[in-house]
């Protein structure tokens, strides 16, 4: 029983490095949705987003090694367990129907606009003058 320990091990991320696996992808990506494969409230947020056109980064947490752990993380990090947890610009929206409700209200594509030019997924440069203004 010597491997217990092993960090080459599949699925072991600590919640630690869960979260800032999370953080990390939030940070870099516009918009990122912790979804389930199986799961009709996830893909009713990927459907908006494919309405309006936005690109995102999803993880399927079904599909991960460290997913169980990445759940519990979300949970810590955002008071909910349920996916989708889905994140623009930074900021945790929701769920499927947060999300649907937030497009209905038309304040979804202002949320996704604010993203910075850094996250444009085309990865053209920004002009880089008040990126980060509006962050407070």
């Amino acid at each position: 029983m010597m491997g217990n320990y092993s960090s080459s091990v599949s699925g072991s991320l600590t919640s630690t490095a869960c979260v800032q696996y999370v953080q990390e992808v939030v940070s870099q990506n516009c918009v990122v949705i912790f979804s389930k494969t199986t799961c009709p409230y996830c893909r009713m947020a990927k459907n908006v987003f494919n309405e309006i056109g936005a690109t995102y980064k999803v993880i399927e947490l079904d599909e991960h090694n460290d997913g169980r752990s990445l759940q519990e993380a979300l949970a810590q990090m955002t008071g909910a367990r349920t996916v989708p947890r889905v994140f623009v610009n930074g900021n945790c929206i929701g769920g499927g129907s947060d999300t649907k409700q937030l497009h209905q209200q038309g304040k979804l594509l202002p949320l996704i606009e604010q993203c910075t030019p850094c996250c444009a997924a085309s990865g053209s440069e920004g002009s880089g003058s008040g990126q980060f203004e509006s962050v407070k």
